[in-house]
This record gives C-alpha cells, sequence and structure tokens, in this order.
C-alpha cells in the first residue's frame, strides 16, 4: 500500500508510467491522483503563484469523458498544467496581460485536446510573463523569492518542481522552457520545431514559436512528448524523419559523438555552471562507446541578433493593437513593439533567409555529432528584475533544433544548476536515447532537484 505521505506527494515520488500502473491495478485510487495536485495547489500557490486559475475535479473528470479516449491511455488519469497561451474552454485565456482579462476561446487548443484523448487531466491555467515575452510576472522562484523564476514559461516550471503536477506544457520562442527548467530544477524539453501543433496557441513569432513541456523525472520525457506530437502520413516531415526511425534511431554498439559547444558566453559564465558542464562531460569521455571533441564556435553572437530582429518585428505586427494601449502592456513589451516598428519589411525577409539558411548549414554541423552539450544558462537564476545573462539556449530555438535541460545539482547557494542537450532537427528520439544511456550509467539522477523544506 502507498502511505498517506506518498499519497500526498506523489508527482515527485513516482514516475507517470509508475503512477499509471497503480491507477489500472486498483493500487491508488482514480481520483488520488487529482486530489494529490489539489493538496500540494493548497499548500503553495498562495506564496509562489504557479497557477492563475484551477479546474474541479469534477470539471476536469468531464473533460476527459467528453473527450473519447483511446482504448491505450499513457496518461491516464494524469493531472497537468496548461500555460496561460493555451486555449481552454472552460477557463479563461488571458495570457498574462489585463487587455485580455477573461477572455473566453470557446475551444482547447490542439495539443491541450491531445493530451484529454490520452487521458490527461487537466488541473489548471499556469501563470504566464505578458503574452510570453520577458517581463516577470508574479511567480515566484521556489528555491529563493529574491531570484528570477525565469519568465515566460516559469509557472509551469515551478508547479512541477513543487509536485502539484507531474508534468505542464509550455512555449519557447527564445529561452522559455529551457531557462524556468535551469533555475528551477526541473526537466524542461523544447522539441523539434513543429513536431506538437501549435493550434489554438498564443503566436508570437511564426518561425520560432515551439511548444514543449516540463517533468520532474527525465524518464517521463518520451512519454509526454510521444502522446503530444504528431504522427503519421499525414504529416510527411514528421512521418519521414521521426516515425520511420522508430523511437531508438541508434543501434546497440554504435559509437555516440558528443560535440562539446562552449558558445561565445562561456569566459563570461558562473564557474559552478562550467564546472557542473565539464565534469558531465569527463564522465561521458571515460564511458565505452563515447567519443566527446570541443566543437569550433559557428556561431558566435550573430544568431541572436538576427534572433532579435525576427521577434521584434513579429511582435510589432501581432501585438500592433495592444501597442495602442501603451497604458495597459508592459515598458518592455512597448519597447519590443517599437524597435519592431522601426525594422523594414526587406531587413526582416533577409533575416528569414539568415535563419533558412543557417538551419540548412547545420545540417552539415551534424553530420559530425549526435548530441550537442551546451549551457543552459549562464549562472544560477539571477536576482530578480536583475538581466539575465546571455546563454546558447535561443540558438537551438532560432535552428528549430531539440533541446533538453538536464538538472544536474544545486549551487554553493542552494539553486539549481545543470546543462542542456541538443540533436538535429527531427532527432528527438535519438536525445532521448541518449538520456536513456545516461541515466542507465548513472551519470545522471532522473528525479529533478529537491526543493529544501517543500515535502508536506
Amino acid at each position: 500500500m502507498i502511505s498517506k505521505e506518498s499519497l500526498n506527494d506523489l508527482f515527485r515520488t513516482f514516475t507517470i508510467k509508475e503512477l499509471v500502473s497503480f491507477v489500472r491495478l486498483g493500487e491508488i485510487g482514480e481520483s488520488d491522483p487529482f486530489k494529490c495536485s489539489q493538496y500540494r495547489h493548497d499548500m503553495f500557490n498562495t506564496s509562489l503563484q504557479a497557477f492563475k486559475c484551477v479546474y474541479s475535479q469534477d470539471e476536469a473528470f468531464e473533460l476527459s469523458r467528453q473527450s473519447f479516449p483511446l482504448i491505450s491511455q499513457p496518461l491516464q488519469l494524469i493531472p497537468f498544467g496548461i500555460k496561460d497561451v493555451f486555449n481552454t474552454t472552460l477557463r479563461p485565456t488571458e495570457m498574462g496581460s489585463t487587455i485580455w482579462e477573461n477572455f473566453q476561446a470557446g475551444n482547447n487548443a490542439r495539443c491541450v485536446d491531445t493530451l484529454l484523448r490520452m487521458g490527461g487531466l487537466p488541473f489548471g491555467k499556469t501563470i504566464t510573463a505578458e503574452f510570453a515575452v520577458h517581463a516577470l510576472n508574479e511567480t515566484l522562484n521556489p528555491y529563493d523569492h529574491s531570484r528570477t523564476p525565469g519568465t515566460s514559461s516559469s509557472g509551469s516550471a515551478v508547479a512541477v518542481a513543487t509536485g502539484m503536477v507531474p508534468f505542464a506544457i509550455g512555449t519557447q520562442t527564445a529561452a522559455s522552457i529551457i531557462r524556468p527548467a535551469s533555475f528551477c530544477g526541473v526537466w524542461g524539453m523544447k522539441p523539434t520545431f513543429g513536431l506538437i501543433p501549435r493550434t489554438g496557441s498564443l503566436k508570437t513569432t511564426d518561425s520560432l514559436d515551439t511548444i514543449g513541456f516540463f517533468t520532474f523525472f527525465g524518464s517521463d520525457l518520451r512519454r509526454v512528448l510521444s502522446s503530444m506530437r504528431v504522427k503519421g502520413p499525414n504529416y510527411p516531415y514528421v512521418y519521414q524523419h521521426v516515425d520511420k526511425r522508430g523511437p531508438l534511431p541508434k543501434l546497440p554498439g554504435e559509437l555516440w559523438r558528443v560535440g562539446f559547444y562552449q558558445s561565445a558566453f562561456w569566459d563570461d559564465a558562473d564557474d559552478e555552471v562550467k564546472t557542473c558542464i565539464t565534469d558531465f562531460l569527463s564522465m561521458l569521455e571515460s564511458s565505452p562507446g563515447i567519443n566527446v571533441d570541443l566543437m569550433t564556435d559557428y556561431f558566435g553572437r550573430q544568431i541572436h541578433s538576427h534572433h532579435s530582429l525576427i521577434y521584434d518585428k513579429s511582435l510589432s505586427y501581432y501585438f500592433e493593437q495592444e501597442g495602442l494601449a501603451q497604458h495597459q502592456i508592459s515598458p518592455l513589451m512597448m519597447d519590443a513593439i517599437t524597435r519592431g516598428r522601426g525594422i523594414s519589411s526587406n531587413d526582416y525577409a533577409e533575416a528569414l533567409l539568415n535563419q533558412s539558411s543557417l538551419t540548412q548549414r547545420c545540417e552539415s554541423i551534424f553530420a559530425h555529432y549526435d548530441i550537442i552539450v551546451s549551457m543552459s544558462t549562464s549562472t544560477p537564476a539571477p536576482r530578480r528584475h536583475e538581466v539575465e545573462s546571455p546563454d546558447p539556449s535561443l540558438i537551438w530555438t532560432y535552428l528549430g533544433l531539440p533541446s533538453i535541460h538536464v538538472p544536474i545539482k544545486l549551487s554553493s547557494m542552494g539553486l539549481p544548476i545543470g546543462l542542456q542537450i541538443s540533436s538535429k532537427k527531427y532527432d528527438d528520439y535519438l536525445l532521448l536515447q541518449f538520456l536513456d544511456l545516461a541515466l542507465n550509467r548513472r551519470f545522471l539522477s532522473d528525479s529533478s532537484l529537491s526543493i529544501p523544506l517543500m515535502t508536506p
């Protein structure tokens, strides 16, 4: 029997796979996972502000019943958090803005409906930065309230870190999954651009917006990705590059080629972050079947400027009307819109061509590497309102590549630190296969980091 203490902290104790098995075998009740979410929410949300609003148990179960779930339900009765940029039928979609307060979309985002069909139970809408951009919101970092939780998808990261839900969905246009995952000490995955459909979610930048998610256990990443992504011949690029290769693209015994990408920001990074990464690489180098090389800096800082041009121009287009209500948007958002207005259509078109060209060139880079290891963030979580140091995360977003933040340990100040692993476009399952290898060889711990004094 599962103890009462474990029932109050299911999602930091058991993987999603284990919880689904417990439900099917009757070892826990069908409503126990949702009750755990309610218990943890009541305990932590008032102080940390991860959720904007939540569903009642009756509402969540009714939504699940209405979705005509499949016979095989990989997320059976598992609660999940929904970043408040995804449309939902029974709760407002406000996108972190007073302008859109109480907006009722009338439909679910496609990925939300997909999760319902996979057996998931919606627990609530997580707090997001204004229009999923950069302005700091009310969510607090659970390790240190004076530190940033990472803006944009921070509500989803904090919900997972505190065990309110076992996974939560978010979005990334620059580093809005990887950074909150890093600063809050949880696993975060940004899949290949387009692998998860964006229908019914906030649009900010057509060539960058990517849907991803956070989990407490690394081994749950594969299950959540496979539950959410598009599949089959109706999606020819995904079918050709993902489905036909299968969930284990590399054969047993094949050499793993790992590239270490320091980036232009390495010298200025925190020493503990650098040590964390080099120690991990040393473990890889000493393990049979893995080759590690230091990569050339192919990108420098140019991608950051290209990304900013595309981002700002897109924001000025999609938020033209909001920009007219200056008193209702943040100065940071207004500055981005103003910069975007000053970018010509020709410059924007050229920037998109540069993005396409660099993305194609990236194919030749991955002729030499299966996996790239880099920083997730250059430092542990900085203090609120401090400018975050630049890092390589938006490079992989710009190139449409899959990335995973790996939580490693706490710094000397008790703040989470970790690293990022990335792979070629559509090589999401190769990335997950490498993660399985690292977990099996005990280079990594499966669980996220443990927040001191947070267990009830």
